[in-house]
């Protein structure tokens, strides 16, 4: 799909789906902003990561588009943006590090051009792992971790309190599940962890299945209706 593109570093977040480039630490950042429908939304946005790029991740993930799609469905504007040395983003891959400055400088914009807004971190496989490690950092209001590779990455010491879900395939090929729910109950303050049964990594056949397990989670914590 060809969609608008804005100037770099908008004033303001997009009044409907469009294309930008923001500044980050280490170049240009490029990212995809998207409305909820003026029914449900809410005053939220969530900003949604991508798996690793050493794999081929990206922002297009089909995994990352289908939690994109649940989040703006319940409500919330969403962001989406390739990590450094990802499609047009400028810069190299940085195991982890460099990709949390990334967030942050998203954030930052965010932060700038909806200062009332609460802030949604969302993740999937490795882009979990960048959101975990900087939930408390960022003074996140959600979390939403989908695959999130425990035992492949060293997990944040500090754990968000936020309302906080996690969305583990039972037969994941690539993240161990026992690994996941062993970790997920080692938690003082747990997430609210769903199992998907005879679910690899990538969701394949479950797309739908996932999008509707994140919007029945998250009902709950959702804020306010955007006025």
């Amino acid at each position: 799909m060809n969609l608008p593109e804005l100037p770099p570093n908008p004033a303001s977040f997009p009044a409907e789906a469009a294309a930008f480039s923001l500044t980050g630490p280490a170049g240009a950042l490029e990212c995809i902003g998207d409305v909820a429908e003026r029914g449900v939304a809410r005053r939220g946005v969530a900003v949604v990561c991508h798996p690793n790029p050493v794999q081929g991740g990206t922002m297009h993930n089909k995994v990352v588009t289908m939690l994109e799609r649940a989040l703006r469905e319940s409500g919330l504007d969403t962001l989406r943006f390739n990590f450094r040395g990802t499609g047009a983003s400028e810069g190299t891959y940085d195991d982890g590090n460099g990709e949390s400055e990334d967030l942050a400088a998203v954030v930052a914009w965010l932060r700038r051009v909806r200062p009332d807004d609460a802030l949604w971190l969302a993740g999937f496989s490795f882009g979990s792992y960048v959101t975990i490690r900087n939930a408390v950092r960022l003074k996140a209001d959600a979390l939403i971790s989908i695959a999130p590779p425990v035992g492949r990455w060293t997990m944040a010491d500090t754990l968000p309190g936020c309302p906080w879900l996690v969305v583990m395939g039972e037969a994941d090929e690539v993240v161990e599940p026992q690994a996941v729910f062993d970790w997920v109950a080692s938690i003082e303050h747990p997430p609210e962890l769903v199992r998907m049964p005879e679910t690899g990594h990538f969701f394949h056949r479950r797309l739908m299945d996932l999008r509707g397990a994140v919007k029945h989670a998250i009902a709950d914590w959702l804020p306010p209706p955007r006025g």
